[in-house]
């Protein structure tokens, strides 16, 4: 019930100062169960998809946003289950077959579940490979995966920004993609690897990002390393500047 309260009071605002725009919203069934695939640009991707969609959508979400402490973490625990998002634990191994399961049980109730196949938000505003559980999810749980491709997000609220600031945001909405042509075969990794490639390809088309053959895990840690070594280079060349003045 508070998804509903927390979407009749955001719904409203959030129209009326972003203007989101959706492009083929037919494309999402009026029932029955299908992942939601998007790229994923700002942490408020999670807010507007579920904005424009009449049905309610049940994220996957670190579990991170429910583990803070005090107040403050009380209030984002709240929030964070207020807007359908559910905690899976993404360290790998063990904790991804629980995040599969967890999965498998919304689908299994005929429910909308949203997906970042990327894993993690963009670090620049392209597009990186996509990881293989949504094609698990998808051949395990017999339903379809529908692109979605959220436009100017990381605008309006890039990465670090807690305030937004007002800009038009936009979903499109790709077709449905059926995959059970390879059912039965969820555990052969090449058609995990095959169908994660054909859903991001699609993203790419639908949002006009370039696309990286690159984890954005692995591209953030290379950004990180390049600022601290940029950082290292002056810090170590200051001492030879003061010598020349």
């Amino acid at each position: 019930m508070f998804y509903w309260v927390v979407k009749a009071i955001l719904t409203p605002i959030l129209r009326t100062l972003f203007r989101p725009w959706i492009d083929h919203p037919e494309h999402i069934p009026s029932d029955g169960a299908a992942i939601l695939a998007s790229n994923h640009l700002s942490f408020s991707d999670s807010i507007f998809l579920p904005l424009v969609i009449p049905r309610r959508v049940t994220f996957l979400a670190k579990a991170d946003y429910f583990t803070g402490k005090g107040i403050k973490g009380r209030l984002n625990k709240a929030f964070f289950a207020g807007v359908g998002q559910v905690p899976i634990d993404r360290s790998g191994g063990a904790a991804s077959d629980a995040a599969l399961r967890t999965a498998k049980r919304i689908l299994a109730d005929g429910n909308l579940l949203g997906l970042y196949p990327e894993g993690t938000r963009s670090p620049d505003g392209r597009l990186y490979r996509g990881k293989t559980g949504v094609a698990r999810m998808a051949l395990e749980a017999g339903v379809p995966v529908i692109p979605v491709a959220m436009i100017i997000t990381d605008v309006v609220q890039p990465t670090g920004k807690v305030i937004p600031r007002l800009g038009r945001v936009g979903i499109k909405v790709g077709r449905p993609l059926d995959f059970s042509r390879y059912q039965g075969m969820e555990g052969d990794r090449f058609v995990l690897r095959s169908i994660t490639d054909e859903i991001m390809y699609e993203l790419m088309l639908l949002s006009g990002q370039e696309y990286v053959d690159q984890y954005a895990t692995k591209a953030k840690a290379d950004i990180e390393d390049a600022r601290l070594a940029a950082g290292e280079a002056l810090v170590s060349d200051a001492p030879s500047q003061r010598r020349a003045s």
